[in-house]
């Protein structure tokens, strides 16, 4: 089972890659993902099949629609858009895919650049940008977590130019911020989604554990605040951790928080992010803490949640298609101006279930 929903998992990462580049080669992938040329031969066979691709040499390209043309057509380039991300690895990519598999349709080019969660060098990026005299708008995911959130916004307001924040967006409207458009995932939905579905698995102790200083934690935390208001699932919410991982102790705050999930008798967790619901899986396994006997997983951004043993249940964030639309939205504003309404966009999560979450009935 595992193996087909991570071939399912990888044949979307191709495609994204196809449509960004037009053209992909097997040992490229092959490499990138880590799997043998063989595997990915077959992958491309199987989407070849389905219409999806058209195999080459080699690798493999966009299918021909209505046409003889060996290679796939590109729209004439007529827009040139800046991008600003805060890191080029673990989420982001399958964002930046998205976004230029819609620019190679829609004739934008994208000159992306890479920040680093600071506020300071996120301005530094987007002022590069601008003094090039290239682009004519702006897709930005700043950093909006501390009390220079209200500057950099008006800051950004103030710039002149289209902007939509991808993955962001302002916590009140003023009036720098009146024509600034934003798309993201629609993460407390996600965590009602991870909700429901526990609850349907019979679960009635459920806990949340969420990343320190993580924009996406922020919004986990809001729905959270506001399932324990509701007298409907109240009673099943009955934990709220924060974890901080990657420094020395990781160990120690893992065993006190397994410590406390018995304490507590919760049955489920919900974990933001994959690494540290992996992380927390080992622990729990090392304790004596069977998964999903005595404690079912939810992770939260399904980047490697595959990778654990056993896989874990995830929910995923629509990555790919917020970068898409963040481009389709950028057009239609060059193209029509103020014209048109500022868009706010909320795009809804997935749940992806694998053996760490089971119905909990059938295990007392």
């Amino acid at each position: 089972m595992e193996g087909q929903l991570f071939g399912t998992q990888r044949q979307e990462r191709l495609l994204a890659a196809l449509r960004g580049n037009g053209a992909v080669r097997v040992r490229d992938l092959a490499r990138e993902f880590g799997v043998s040329e063989l595997t990915i031969r077959r992958d491309i066979a199987a989407l070849a099949q389905r219409g999806l691709v058209s195999k080459v040499h080699g690798g493999a390209t966009l299918p021909v629609r209505g046409g003889t043309d060996k290679q796939p057509r590109r729209a004439p380039m007529r827009f040139t858009v800046g991008m600003v991300v805060p890191s080029l690895d673990f989420y982001w990519p399958s964002i930046v895919g998205g976004a230029r598999a819609a620019a190679a349709a829609l004739g934008v080019n994208i000159q992306l650049r890479g920040s680093s969660y600071d506020p300071d060098e996120d301005r530094r990026q987007i002022s590069l940008l601008i003094a090039g005299q290239q682009v004519q708008g702006l897709l930005l995911a700043p950093s909006l977590e501390d009390d220079r959130a209200e500057g950099m916004l008006d800051w950004i307001g103030h710039l002149q130019m289209p902007t939509i924040l991808v993955e962001r967006q302002p916590q009140r409207w003023t009036p720098a911020t009146r024509q600034i458009e934003w798309v993201r995932s629609d993460h407390a939905l996600g965590l009602e989604i991870a909700i429901h579905h526990l609850r349907q698995q019979g679960h009635r102790r459920v806990g949340l554990v969420v990343s320190r200083g993580s924009p996406t934690s922020a919004h986990l935390l809001r729905a959270w605040q506001a399932a324990t208001a509701d007298p409907a699932v109240s009673d099943v919410l009955v934990l709220r951790e924060w974890v901080t991982l990657g420094t020395t102790g990781d160990r120690d705050v893992i065993g006190r928080l397994v410590r406390r999930c018995r304490q507590a008798e919760v049955t489920a967790l919900i974990i933001h992010s994959d690494s540290h619901a992996i992380a927390i899986a080992q622990v729990c396994d090392e304790h004596g803490l069977k998964i999903p006997d005595e404690l079912a997983i939810v992770s939260y951004d399904d980047e490697v949640a595959h990778l654990a043993d056993p896989a874990l249940t995830a929910i995923r964030p629509p990555k790919s298609h917020v970068g898409r639309l963040a481009v389709e939205l950028m057009v239609s504003r060059l193209l029509d101006g103020e014209r048109r309404p500022a868009y706010r966009v909320l795009l809804a999560p997935e749940l992806v279930v694998r053996d760490s979450s089971r119905p909990w009935s059938s295990m007392r």
